[in-house]
């Protein structure tokens, strides 16, 4: 506390991120890294980047060169691209831009958590939207007065994802207020709603580089909407940090887009370990939601999660127990190489062997 303190500062609960522990030979699946380096080509790029004398320079504004490639990727052009110093950055700056109308704005009661940290720093009032009993997102709940609506898809940290087909029901739900479809992990199975962009002027999708394309060091986010609502965030961006990605996050983040090839065997190797994952973890007795995601939702009917997480971390594994009233029965776990997935289900077995 301090008395130099605006009014605001007191009233904020911050976000807390994801344990970043300094333990020998930790297995880390708490937040949702990729377990591989990132693309060859994009490493290369960023150490090109960092020992070029234009570093002296102030890199592009526009972060043109990466606007374009990821518009070309997607079939849209750099007009249709924000970009931002990772997606939380660009979430901010749709939350300011967006959803200072009339209503609360709308978004699931157990899903990524900084929505509600936004909603405290602009003073945003908001409706938690209730999961059903299985975890799921029913877009009925979703009608309704609002100033808009944010959906994770695939949702965290259920890892659940919605068809294409919902996301245009809610789209046609709310044709005047801005949906936000979150989708930091959508490359690992679920459909993006990229596609509708065209369609809808009141879509705006939200990415990052720092799940699929392993480059969360990097802090590189971006978003995909129609031309007036980019524009919004530009005009958010250039009144607080005209300059938010650097070059070489620049560098790095465009040539991952134009490494296809890597960005494919990279995920493929994910979604693959998610499946065996989830059938070990089920033949321990665990309840395994269906996820779309470089991680899996999952608890045990007989064993405490708070305790689990802890008896895995006297064994040098980190996974995430996110306590609240319906996640606390929970564990959220990233998914490892397949040596590290197999040395979590040897732990969780000795664990429930001596605890049985």
């Amino acid at each position: 506390m301090s008395r130099f303190w605006s009014p605001i500062v007191h009233r904020l609960t911050p976000y807390v991120p994801g344990e970043q522990p300094k333990i020998a030979d930790l297995i880390k699946l708490n937040t949702n890294e990729l377990p591989y380096s990132p693309s060859p080509k994009a490493l290369a790029a960023m150490r090109a980047a960092a020992e070029d004398s234009s570093m002296r320079l102030y890199p592009d504004p526009e972060a043109l060169a990466l606007r374009t490639a990821l518009g070309k990727r997607v079939g849209l052009t750099p007009d249709h691209v924000f970009v931002g110093n990772g997606s939380d950055e660009v979430l901010a700056h749709a939350f300011k831009a967006f959803f200072e109308h009339e209503g609360p704005l709308l978004f699931a009661d157990v899903t990524y958590s900084f929505y509600k940290v936004y909603c405290g720093l602009f003073d945003l009032p908001y409706r938690l939207v209730p999961l059903a009993n299985d975890m799921q997102v029913r877009i009925e709940d979703y009608a309704g007065p609002c100033s808009g609506v944010v959906l994770a898809n695939p949702n965290a940290p259920t890892g659940i994802a919605l068809g294409l087909g919902a996301i245009r029901q809610l789209l046609d739900m709310h044709p005047d207020r801005v949906v936000l479809i979150d989708e930091a992990y959508v490359d690992f199975g679920a459909e993006s709603a990229v596609s509708l962009v065209k369609d809808y002027p009141n879509l705006l999708v939200v990415q990052t580089f720092s799940k699929s394309r392993a480059l969360a060091g990097a802090r590189v986010g971006f978003a995909f909407g129609q031309p007036d609502l980019i524009e919004g965030l530009v005009r958010i961006k250039d009144s607080f940090n005209s300059y938010p990605l650097d070059r070489v996050a620049q560098a790095g983040a465009t040539a991952a887009v134009e490494d296809e090839a890597y960005f494919k065997e990279s995920v493929g190797k994910v979604m693959a370990s998610r499946t065996r994952l989830s059938a070990g973890l089920a033949a321990l007795g665990f309840e395994v939601l269906p996820s779309e995601a470089n991680f899996v939702y999952a608890r045990h009917a007989d064993r405490d999660a708070a305790t689990l997480a802890a008896n895995l971390r006297e064994r040098a594994i980190i996974v995430r127990h996110l306590r609240g009233e319906r996640t606390q029965s929970w564990l959220r776990i990233t998914i490892g190489t397949d040596p590290q997935c197999d040395m979590l289900l040897s732990a969780l077995r000795d664990i429930l062997h001596r605890n049985s």
